[in-house]
């Protein structure tokens, strides 16, 4: 039984994050089905079984292969995503692990710098966070795996 119901989180605290993936989703810096695999690769990372379920499924319903989804966490080893996928997949893993060194981090920032401006990068950066933010809301209050339906929440 989760701790905090979804439907149970403060009203203002989730108008902050819907406010934050209303501005998120206006963005048009890469297609939605790829933001879904940044997302479940994020949740694979944290071990959140409720958003690697949600991901999945979404990433899928917007038209991603399961192929892809299953496989970005050993996308090194791959070929399936193209060089700008593969540098927003190393970034997103540097902005969500955060134990690479300065040096690393600056390749891997410099990488990314060769197919996204410094303002896409900003707002990619956001989604990253954002979804580290819903992971450090759902894995504390419990949120279970298991019964997620497309376009839930």
């Amino acid at each position: 039984m989760p701790r905090i119901p979804f439907e149970n989180i403060p009203e203002n605290l989730m108008s902050c994050m819907m406010q934050t993936e209303k501005y998120i989703k206006s963005l048009s810096i890469i297609d939605e089905s790829f933001m879904e695999v940044l997302r479940y690769r994020v949740s694979v990372i944290n071990q959140c079984a409720y958003c690697i379920e949600m991901h999945f499924k979404e990433a899928v319903a917007a038209g991603e292969s399961e192929l892809r989804v299953y496989s970005s966490p050993a996308w090194k080893e791959t070929k399936f995503y193209n060089e700008s996928e593969q540098a927003l997949l190393a970034w997103t893993e540097s902005v969500t692990m955060l134990n690479d060194t300065t040096d690393q981090r600056q390749e891997s920032f410099t990488n990314l710098s060769k197919y996204f401006s410094q303002d896409d990068i900003a707002n990619l950066t956001l989604s990253i966070v954002q979804i580290n933010s819903w992971v450090r809301l759902a894995k504390p209050f419990g949120f279970e795996a298991g019964s997620y339906q497309v376009g839930q929440h």
